[in-house]
């Protein structure tokens, strides 16, 4: 009897551990009508398969060495990978170890019309994964035009409206504006940094103030109205509660 290991991923924000279940459960059904023997399972969460970054994923191709097992069962052949060259380059692998991957969805047979279909899928899953990351790079790129705050941390000070534009968050806006004028007037960073533990605000992290958390809000021109996102700078489009003139003394 075959024995056979599942290898399971997700990657976006839309898929859950809901995912895995389901790709186990599909994985498993199919391994108990072709009689195969499930000795265990590699899963990455969280993690595209644009890339071969991926701990278990590395961990599944170092073990198949060892000789565990002789098939790998994946739910599609997307969730192996996305890049047709990691593709062939890490079933090559798998194959000098004598071990071959198996979609449990996809009908791939080992005849000559199985080669051409499993190329068809992986070229597809490639293509796809492309136009979804130009699709998301179109979409992002008109929220910058508008100005919309799209990721990372919110500069202290500021909160977002409804439409994800920054605004002025006017509990915490006075202590930054504090925090600019003590250094400007050439305030230890240990004192401003004592200064903003007393009022109790918190760093954007949600950290209490070090001399460490200074450095990028000194500089950070969100403060005086300007939006950047790649290669897109807009000039006093935000909301500026630090003059220009104590920004940069």
């Amino acid at each position: 009897m075959s024995k056979a290991v599942i290898y399971a991923r997700y990657s976006s924000t839309n898929q859950r551990e809901e995912s895995i279940e389901g790709q186990i459960r599909e994985c498993t059904d199919f391994a108990k009508r072709q009689d195969i023997t499930i000795v265990g399972s590699y899963i990455d969460r969280a993690l595209t398969g644009k890339t071969d970054a991926r701990p278990q994923f590395q961990k599944m191709i170092s073990d198949s060495g060892k000789q565990l097992f002789d098939i790998v069962i994946v739910y599609t052949l997307d969730r192996f990978a996305r890049n047709r060259y990691d593709s062939a380059t890490y079933k090559a692998k798998l194959k000098k170890n004598g071990v071959k991957v198996i979609s449990a969805k996809e009908n791939i047979t080992d005849d000559p019309s199985g080669i051409i279909l499993e190329s068809v899928l992986e070229g597809m899953a490639e293509y796809y994964s492309v136009e979804l990351a130009q699709k998301v790079l179109r979409g992002m790129t008109e929220n910058a035009l508008e100005c919309k705050w799209l990721s990372g941390i919110i500069p202290l000070g500021y909160k977002l409206d409804d439409d994800k534009h920054l605004i002025i968050d006017d509990h915490a806006a006075p202590i930054v504006r504090k925090i600019f004028e003590m250094y400007a007037a050439g305030d230890r960073i240990v004192a401003i940094a004592k200064y903003a533990n007393s009022t109790h605000l918190k760093t954007a992290k949600g950290n209490n103030f070090s001399r460490c958390s200074f450095t990028h809000m000194l500089k950070n021109e969100t403060y005086i109205g300007t939006y950047k996102w790649r290669d897109i700078v807009k000039t006093k489009v935000i909301p500026q509660f630090i003059p220009d003139g104590l920004f940069h003394s």
